[in-house]
């Protein structure tokens, strides 16, 4: 295995195309502020009260797990304890479960006055608040009570694994195959949420008798990617089965859920970055290369420009325009830390270019352009 983990470096993609480092500052610099602190239409972290912030989903005007654990490794990689601690408090106070059939878990969307619009969990959020709290240990040392942010995350990744025990069948993971469930009581996933960048750590950090769970679940999510992304587009669906086929759900998945999800649209752009991350992180396969060519291919010769629609994992147009062309621009980009086909410059050149996005749907898009910054600076760092 190699990767960034073993040898303490990282990429800086924009650097190796001639941005200077004066630049690349500046962008981040700006764009964090942005995001953090902007106007209106632009931002989307918000205080409340003097020690506690939300991330708003601008587009549902709520706050939801996602957005906060995604704010939270965000503050940890840019060094902003302050905010980090602000958004933990909030998440802990507001979204946690203190008792019942969720116990231990976070309602997945809160109200942004702090009440919960639902109690049940969505598995991506637990993962990203257990990582990021074990960095903010790592660099900045374990505090008092919430703060103690290694116990913490130790606890959430303990709640994942041993719920069953208490409440069958309610785990995060399944246990047997050792894939990430979409949300708990469920047989399929998300290959979005798959991350075994992240499971390597939690099989360094977590409590000891889960450390081989973890160590499985790293192999497993690779391999389940592999059978996830289509062979010709790499492309992936939001919702698939644990053998990789899209999820099409039964007869009353589309009214629940609000729509199809067997189809390549809003999460399924997150499996680009997280294919680039963990090959810079780990480089543990060589598959990553060869799915992030894959994309950038298809979105360079196949679909060309900025005018992105909603696809079939094969590439298939469906008449529904893209609801976050900026995540596809940010990822496709952040991709290029596997990528080694003729279209990786190009993907960062025009990610360097787009701005973040204003109005109401910026708050998806804007949070996988500032990971795609850090990745792609060189800044999205393993914290030992």
């Amino acid at each position: 295995m190699k990767g960034a983990f073993k040898t303490g470096v990282y990429r800086n993609v924009f650097a190796e195309l001639g941005y200077t480092e004066e630049q690349i500052e500046k962008k981040i610099k700006e764009s964090f502020d942005t995001v953090f602190y902007g106007g209106d239409d632009e931002k989307f972290f918000y205080k409340a009260g003097d020690d506690m912030a939300y991330i708003m989903d601008t587009g549902n005007h709520d706050a939801r797990t996602e957005g906060m654990s995604y704010g939270m490794m965000m503050c940890v990689q840019i060094g902003w304890k302050e905010e980090f601690d602000c958004l933990w408090k909030w998440a802990k106070t507001y979204m946690y479960n203190n008792e019942g059939y969720h116990r231990g878990y976070f309602g997945w969307s809160c109200k942004t006055s702090g009440e919960k619009n639902s109690e049940g969990p969505a598995p991506d959020g637990e993962e990203f608040f257990a990582l990021a709290l074990f960095f903010a240990s790592n660099r900045w040392g374990d505090g008092d009570g919430i703060f103690n942010y290694s116990k913490e995350a130790r606890q959430i990744l303990h709640d994942c694994l041993h719920k069953g025990e208490e409440y069958p069948g309610v785990e995060m993971w399944n246990l047997d195959n050792k894939l990430i469930k979409f949300v708990p009581n469920c047989e399929w996933t998300d290959p979005s949420y798959h991350l075994p960048h992240f499971y390597e750590l939690f099989a360094l950090w977590a409590d000891e008798e889960d450390r081989d769970f973890w160590a499985g679940a790293a192999k497993a999510s690779r391999e389940y990617l592999k059978k996830a992304c289509h062979p010709v587009t790499g492309l992936a669906a939001e919702y698939a089965n644990f053998d990789g086929t899209p999820y099409v759900g039964g007869e009353n998945f589309v009214q629940q859920f609000g729509s199809r999800h067997d189809w390549f649209f809003s999460d399924s752009y997150r499996v680009a970055a997280n294919i680039g991350l963990d090959y810079e992180w780990f480089g543990a396969d060589e598959w990553n290369i060869e799915c992030a060519d894959k994309i950038q291919k298809f979105f360079c010769e196949t679909v060309g420009g900025k005018d992105f629609m909603t696809y079939e994992i094969d590439g298939t147009v469906i008449d529904r325009p893209a609801l976050h062309p900026v995540a596809i621009i940010a990822t496709n980009a952040m991709a290029s830390l596997a990528a080694r086909g003729s279209h990786a410059k190009e993907c960062v050149e025009l990610f360097w270019n787009t701005p973040l996005r204003k109005g109401d749907r910026r708050y998806y898009d804007n949070c996988l352009y500032l990971f795609a910054l850090l990745a792609l600076s060189g800044r999205y760092r393993i914290w030992k």
